[in-house]
């Protein structure tokens, strides 16, 4: 092990294990010694496991939380920690940087070019530049168009491996029991479930190579549905950004959000019609400014609720997609939105919360009358049933694309809120990601 240079992977069980796959696996003159795990509840006190680490490795790989990296760099005498997670203020990037620093040790992040794969397939991604910008309504949108097209398409999302690592090398799900199957924690559910209503799978996993590989035996067409604000793993032939125009500015203050804009084929500014036209004007500004060439376009996201009834003086309590809340920074998602519009009560839920759920309103303050839907862990979702018991509402207003009645005990009636994406300005997203894959079509006859 002399001479190598030792290192720590700061990450949030997603991008993390997917660097160390592609670049440090088999790269002799590094050695990972530990990562570290943050934004997420209960991925610590992990390990990832030797049997996916490769023959450099003997032994499993221990995962610490990041607050523990100081100590880390100084008893494992490390040389470089590189980042690997995302939506993060460009300032706390550079105060990560400048710990390291202060540490001894270097500061490094790996681009692109060292990261992504390439498919023999066409490829459209969909990435955002925050958390909750309405990526997946977008990424369910373009699966929908192609399959109505005749088109088999395969769904990769961005990695939520939040459990037992070793059965999470490469996951297929195409039903509700597969969510069973694989014990997905509500997170997971968001991002799944609305594919699999409409009878689209979707891959995920740790081991990118060979999910790829697998979805490439059945689909005509790779979809990237992009996490966070994360660059995507699969090298696009057409890449799609979207940007939120209720959050003017936050285009060019987050990591990796930035890296989207400035490298997008398509910019996608939605919830329009919510936004100010100074708001609208500074974002496209910043476009125009870091990315001229890509085309713009604007849009809205539909939000309805299931139930066709008025729900004027009911009293409701609103979940809301939880990294929407807690690390994308929002008060309030749709729900709340369609709660409002349909004349509901909302029910502060702070005084009710319980347990973790009480503990990330005192982390994320900003959150307003609406409940996170954490469920990362038996305890927390049995924590979540409780708080949204403890209200004594008359209607639960579900706005997590989980739908929490197949992931809950709720004793409460469920009403859902539907999202649907609906362009409004500019060339059809539909028509350039047909124009992209009879492209890709064209130039492999050729080639052929």
């Amino acid at each position: 092990m002399a001479g190598r240079l030792r290192c720590v992977i700061l990450g949030a069980a997603g991008r993390d294990f997917h660097d160390f796959q592609m670049f440090f696996r088999d790269r002799a003159e590094f050695q990972v010694m530990a990562f570290t795990a943050a934004q997420i509840p209960f991925i610590e006190s992990r390990v990832f496991p030797k049997e996916l680490a490769g023959p450099l490795y003997n032994d499993d790989i221990p995962i610490y939380s990041e607050d523990e990296l100081p100590v880390l760099i100084g008893n494992l005498g490390i040389d470089f920690v590189f980042l690997a997670y995302s939506d993060l203020a460009h300032e706390e990037v550079m105060h990560k940087a400048s710990l390291v620093q202060a540490c001894g040790a270097g500061f490094a992040l790996l681009g692109p070019h060292l990261t992504q794969l390439q498919s023999r397939l066409p490829v459209v991604t969909v990435t955002g530049v925050r958390t909750g910008v309405g990526k997946s309504p977008l990424s369910q949108a373009i699966a929908r168009d192609q399959t109505a097209r005749g088109r088999r398409i395969a769904v990769l999302r961005h990695p939520m491996p939040y459990g037992d690592l070793r059965k999470q090398r490469v996951l297929r799900y195409a039903s509700k029991a597969d969510l069973e199957l694989h014990g997905c924690t509500i997170e997971e559910r968001e991002e799944y479930t609305p594919y699999l209503e409409k009878g689209i799978a979707v891959f995920a996993g740790i081991d990118y190579r060979a999910i790829l590989a697998e979805a490439e035996k059945e689909a005509e067409v790779i979809l990237w549905d992009g996490g966070n604000n994360d660059y995507p793993f699969i090298r696009p032939d057409l890449s799609i950004v979207v940007l939120d125009a209720l959050r003017p500015g936050h285009e060019t203050q987050y990591f990796p959000g930035e890296t989207n804009l400035r490298s997008a084929d398509v910019l996608v500014l939605n919830k329009t019609s919510s936004a100010t036209s100074q708001a609208l004007g500074l974002i496209r500004k910043h476009a125009a400014q870091l990315n001229p060439k890509a085309k713009i376009l604007l849009a809205d996201l539909v939000v309805s609720l299931e139930s066709q009834s008025s729900l004027s003086g009911k009293r409701v309590v609103v979940i809301e997609d939880g990294p929407t809340l807690t690390h994308g920074g929002m008060a309030f998602g749709a729900g709340a939105v369609a709660a409002r519009a349909a004349g509901a009560e909302i029910i502060d839920p702070h005084r009710f919360a319980v347990g973790s759920i009480a503990e990330a309103y005192r982390k994320y303050s900003q959150i307003g009358p609406v409940v996170p839907a954490l469920g990362y862990s038996d305890v927390q979702r049995n924590e979540l049933e409780e708080t949204i018991r403890r209200t004594k509402a008359d209607l639960v207003i579900d706005a997590s694309p989980a739908r929490l009645d197949w992931a809950l005990r709720i004793e409460i009636p469920v009403v859902r809120v539907r999202y649907r994406f609906e362009q409004t300005f500019g060339p059809s997203i539909f028509d350039l990601v047909e124009d992209m894959i009879q492209t890709h079509i064209r130039s492999m006859s050729e080639f052929s």
